[in-house]
């Protein structure tokens, strides 16, 4: 009945709206540090049997297909596209960029629940107490924390995590500590904070924390940040066959609608 294409149609435009709020995003975050494209991911609904396959027909034979009504489709999930980003040269000995798997770990304002948060994102600054922490959000601070000393006049940071500070009047290169990366078995299934930050989840597994350049993570590069993964162009593309699949399901409507209207018509010829 054309009640079940109505149905079906209308459940292709909820799926297809949240596609394009999707595509949406990525296109605005293309110029976002370090941020990564989500993809959604559809999946058909339940099916209304009308007709068992292998069924005997009157001949007593075996039906070779049955038949099935689709009642239309859902978004199953959207998935974190986590590959690697242009690296862009910057000039600041602050920034770091990951060329590789990994997050920096970082603790947490207690205004967004505390506790750790992970990001790609490198963009270091240096607080009032001397502390290394996020450029973004409230500051972040970096676990573990690295302090930079008073009269430090240049920062060194090596591709396997090891921080030297300079001072002015020596020019002493001293050891002031590492950045470490850290991986998780499955970076789909971590929480997602906004301004670059991730969560831990059960989906996620348990954090594990690796010197760079070790256990399958990668180096960092001083001066360096990683850009956005938005391929602007993919995202177009996707957006125009979103909008198409959105008035075709449009159009099942008007054609649902109007098959009920010439039934509904019939009592009156």
């Amino acid at each position: 009945m054309a009640i079940t294409a109505l149905h079906s149609a209308a459940t292709g435009l909820r799926a297809l709206s949240t596609r394009i709020d999707v595509v949406a995003n990525n296109l605005a975050n293309a110029e976002t540090n370090t941020f990564k494209r989500s993809r959604v991911n559809f999946e058909d609904l339940m099916y209304s049997m009308l007709k068992q396959p292998g069924a005997t027909n009157a001949s007593n034979e075996l039906s070779p297909a049955g038949i099935y009504v689709g009642l239309g489709t859902r978004i199953s999930n959207t998935q974190l596209d986590m590959s690697q980003g242009p690296m862009e040269s910057t000039g600041n000995n602050l920034d770091v960029g990951i060329q590789g798997q990994g997050f920096f770990k970082v603790k947490l304002m207690d205004s967004i629940g505390g506790g750790t948060g992970y990001t790609r994102n490198g963009n270091f600054f240096v607080n009032n107490v001397g502390e290394l922490v996020l450029g973004t959000g409230d500051g972040y601070k970096i676990i573990p924390s690295i302090k930079i000393p008073t009269g430090t006049t240049d920062i060194s940071i090596a591709t396997d995590g090891t921080v030297s500070a300079t001072a002015g009047v020596t020019n002493k290169k001293t050891l002031i500590g590492h950045l470490t990366l850290t991986q998780f078995i499955n970076p789909q299934g971590l929480n997602l904070l906004g301004g670059g930050i991730y969560t831990e989840t059960d989906s996620s597994g348990k954090p594990t924390d690796t010197k760079p350049g070790q256990g399958g993570t990668g180096t960092l590069l001083q001066n360096f940040l990683e850009g956005s993964n938005v391929d602007p162009v993919k995202e177009l593309v996707t957006l125009i066959k979103t909008q198409r699949a959105f008035e075709l399901n449009s159009q099942s409507i008007q054609t649902a609608d109007q098959a009920l209207q010439t039934i509904g018509n019939l009592r009156r010829g």
